[in-house]
């Protein structure tokens, strides 16, 4: 399936997210996310994800036991993860091409999809 669309449904579940979750669950994938960014190879990103632990900085930010956020994170990866994966068979592709009308000047043939979620 299309990476955008992918990452377009995780979003709107993280949306539906209950608050606490959510901002638990987007601080972590935040400071991962710059991790992966900083690191300049696989084995300098291992290094500063275990010098700059992103589990540890949000038990740290939220006042929870490690081992807590880390039950968290894995449940809530798991509940999203079966949403999407959901959605993604609920979804329907329409293909409206043949009722867009293409002009003959235009450089490439255009095509239009109706996404039914």
């Amino acid at each position: 399936m299309n990476e955008r669309l992918m990452a377009s449904l995780l979003r709107s579940e993280v949306k539906n997210l209950s608050e606490e979750r959510r901002n638990l669950y987007q601080f972590v994938i935040e400071i991962e996310d710059f991790l992966v960014q900083s690191a300049d190879t696989p084995d300098h990103f291992l290094n500063i994800l275990v010098e700059y632990s992103p589990y540890e900085l949000a038990g740290r930010h939220f006042d929870l036991p490690i081992n807590k956020v880390v039950r968290l994170i894995n449940t809530i990866e798991i509940e999203l993860t079966e949403k999407v994966e959901i959605r993604c068979k609920r979804l329907k592709w329409i293909d409206y091409t043949d009722h867009l009308q293409q002009k003959a000047n235009e450089g490439g043939k255009k095509q239009l999809f109706l996404l039914i979620n």
